[in-house]
């Protein structure tokens, strides 16, 4: 199956030409909004170097999970 979807506001323009998978195994930095500073924070405090490591991470996936339940209220 393909799927497409325009990634252009999500990911900086040098990723933005990526498929899917090569963008889940991009650096983190690849985001939008996300710098190389951040990047180097987030490996540093919770090992995450790709997108899909901090969209598997239990502790964001924790949080997103809270927000989503206190918003169902």
């Amino acid at each position: 199956m393909s799927v497409t979807a325009d990634f252009s506001k999500l990911v900086v323009k040098a990723y933005q030409d990526k498929t899917l998978a090569e963008l889940v195994d991009s650096p983190v930095n690849a985001l939008t909004g996300v710098s190389a500073g951040d990047a180097k924070l987030l490996k540093e405090a919770f090992n995450i170097t790709t997108v899909g490591d901090l969209g598997r991470s239990p502790y964001f996936r924790t949080a997103q999970a809270l927000v989503a339940l206190s918003a169902a209220k």
